[in-house]
């Protein structure tokens, strides 16, 4: 029997085409920038978020830290969400390797960082204090169910950045989710943005690789940041070449992962012992609170994996489950039956 593995989207397994992608890819030497098949993929992820230029990076955290240490300098800070990936699960990798200080502000239920907040946490000219250089945003917003992000909401970050001589960086690793789950252009939720990263190996289903786009100086200026972290790859064509098929074959296919997640979150809101508010659930993450006395989420965990269902503890309580490619309706029935038997397993 099919395993069903919704702990996270990362999971995904290449397509048929992308395998097939993958073996007739032409490469050349990325580091000297001579791999055609990256400059197309760069090129096209460029131009798909409004940027000058893009750059192939091994991950997800790469991305992101190579867009920080390229904004700022030792000694300076991040404005962030306390449940920022970057804050959150990345390894405190902008402290270790950039001497950069993070400074949080709260993530709201909608995973929005109040104006009013981001305001009042920028640093003031005094020898006292660290120099504020970068404000993050994330979109969709992983530990807050995946929320996505305005553009209105997002312009308005970008403009409050530029009223005081700020960068902003979008950590936007699950951004087609978001523009699929707003029904807008993904140039929307981008354009204010000074940097962006995207994750192919998400919702887009490539097998690794994330893109960081931007204005040319800047991915000038990252391209070196990416080669002091190690991140230089030589044939990366390989990588980029699914990449490419997930820009074609999956951003359309988005809608369905949505349409799964709310109906797992549905079918969850009506198993005693669990908590969930489904309208809450807009894109492909789906959150919920074992509730049943008793009962720990660690041990539902292992229930559902004993009847092949692979879910995620993210804290006390609170177990995550996310759709993706691979995942289909069927799946998601298998998953709330094998719910209900686990949550009345004696």
């Amino acid at each position: 029997m099919k395993t069903i593995d919704v702990r996270s989207d990362t999971v995904t397994l290449p397509s048929p085409e992308m395998r097939q992608a993958i073996s007739q890819a032409e490469l050349g030497d990325d580091v000297f920038g001579e791999d055609p098949t990256v400059l197309r993929l760069e090129r096209r992820l460029a131009d798909l978020v409004g940027k000058e230029a893009a750059l192939l990076v091994a991950s997800g955290t790469m991305g992101n830290l190579v867009c920080v240490l390229t904004h700022c300098g030792r000694g300076d800070e991040v404005i962030l969400g306390d449940q920022s990936h970057t804050f959150y699960y990345e390894a405190g990798g902008i402290s270790a390797l950039g001497g950069i200080h993070p400074h949080t502000i709260p993530n709201q239920g909608d995973g929005t960082l109040r104006l009013e907040d981001i305001r009042a946490a920028i640093r003031p000219d005094n020898v006292h204090f660290p120099r504020t250089g970068l404000i993050c945003l994330e979109n969709t917003q992983n530990r807050c169910g995946g929320a996505a992000l305005s553009a209105e909401y997002s312009d308005a970050v970008a403009s409050l950045a530029r009223d005081n001589g700020l960068a902003v960086h979008l950590d936007g690793a699950r951004i087609f989710n978001a523009a699929v789950a707003l029904g807008v252009d993904v140039s929307m939720l981008t354009r204010g943005a000074d940097s962006v990263s995207i994750c192919l190996s998400k919702g887009l289903a490539a097998p690794v690789g994330s893109v960081v786009c931007g204005s040319q100086p800047f991915i000038d200026a990252a391209r070196r940041t990416r080669k002091i972290l190690g991140g230089g790859m030589r044939q990366a064509g390989i990588i980029a070449a699914a990449g490419l098929v997930a820009l074609d074959s999956m951003i359309d296919r988005i809608h369905d992962d949505h349409a799964n997640a709310a109906r797992l979150a549905k079918g969850i809101a009506e198993l005693s012992g669990l908590q969930i508010d489904p309208a809450g659930v807009r894109t492909n993450i789906v959150y919920f609170d074992v509730v049943r006395e008793g009962l720990s989420a660690e041990t539902l965990v292992s229930r559902l994996a004993q009847r092949d269902v692979k879910m995620l503890c993210s804290g006390p309580g609170r177990i995550r489950a996310v759709t993706h490619y691979g995942i289909d309706r069927n799946d998601i029935d298998r998953t709330l039956s094998a719910m209900a038997d686990a949550l009345d397993a004696p």
